[in-house]
């Protein structure tokens, strides 16, 4: 099982997350030691360094809780500079720069290691579109297990009131 953290403390964690990310707390070879993580390998000490000070209680609790932080770290620098905007629902940012529904559909359906892979391709492609995103959405995906499906239903609306905005 994951950590659970309630939706308005993970707001602040994330929040509070992206903004380290963003500080001058980490230099620019930390930042990038930080994109470059693989969940396949141990993780750089920047990583502990960072997650001892700004992840929540629990992060460790097991592998997958810690995979998922990672996994949520390194997309946030990903994106960085100014990666998290809470009036973005990552599922609008998706549908905007034009990802496809074919990789939403993996992305919405999958499961442990390929949701973390896949978010992680979903923050690249943003990231390349230098597009920002609320990444409560995503941190809810992986950490909160009993409500996975009504995040799912969430991501799926935001894109799809998008593309039909964008369609007529």
């Amino acid at each position: 099982m994951s950590t659970q953290v309630p939706e308005a403390s993970l707001s602040q964690v994330i929040a509070r997350v992206a903004a380290a990310i963003d500080s001058d707390w980490l230099s620019t070879g930390d930042r990038a030691a930080l994109r470059r993580m693989s969940l396949d390998e141990p993780p750089p000490l920047v990583f502990y360094r960072f997650a001892l000070r700004y992840l929540p209680d629990g992060w460790d609790a097991n592998e997958e809780s810690r995979r998922n932080w990672m996994t949520l770290v390194t997309g946030m620098a990903l994106m960085s500079p100014n990666p998290h905007r809470p009036d973005m629902p990552f599922g609008k940012a998706l549908a905007e720069e034009g990802y496809s529904e074919a990789r939403l559909e993996r992305l919405l359906s999958a499961e442990g290691d390929t949701l973390r892979a896949l978010l992680l391709r979903a923050a690249r492609f943003l990231a390349a579109k230098t597009a920002a995103c609320n990444w409560v959405h995503p941190a809810q995906l992986l950490l909160t297990h009993q409500f996975r499906e009504e995040c799912r239903r969430r991501i799926a609306r935001d894109f799809y009131m998008n593309i039909e905005k964008k369609t007529a």
